[in-house]
């Protein structure tokens, strides 16, 4: 399960003296920990996986706004940690990948151009946390011209 890879991971990294992987894998686990008692049960891979996913986007955000505020210094803190991130992270279906799901969900809507709210939602009803919103979004509207 995942909660124990992270928290195995945890340790070792302790061990290693390893700052910024011991720092990810704590916040980590404490939105894990969180999660499950807002929510009074364990969580399950699936949610953890949401969970990385949500904490990759904020590092993403942070990363662009420190870069535009001229703080490199910071920004090459957030990639770093953005790339332990990753190591968790689902695997993410790519651009080639999407394109399917859409054209196989535009033929059974039979969608035209008006129908992008329809298609979005059954595709992201498919894809469930395994690709980028703003990537999907791009390729149906690419899909449906």
């Amino acid at each position: 399960m995942l909660k124990e890879k992270i928290m195995q991971d945890l340790k070792s990294a302790m061990k290693e003296r390893n700052e910024i992987k011991v720092r990810v894998l704590r916040l980590l686990n404490s939105a894990i920990k969180n999660f499950e008692v807002e929510k009074m049960k364990e969580a399950t891979d699936e949610e953890i996986g949401k969970l990385i996913l949500k904490e990759m986007k904020k590092r993403q955000e942070a990363i662009e706004a420190y870069k535009n505020a001229g703080r490199e210094d910071l920004s090459l803190e957030e990639e770093k940690e953005l790339e332990v991130l990753k190591l968790y992270a689902p695997k993410m279906l790519s651009e080639e990948e999407i394109k399917i799901i859409v054209k196989n969900v535009i033929e059974e809507l039979n969608a035209t151009q008006k129908d992008f709210g329809k298609v979005m939602k059954e595709v992201m009803g498919k894809i469930k946390g395994k690709a980028d919103g703003s990537l999907v979004s791009k390729v149906v509207k690419e899909l449906l011209k």
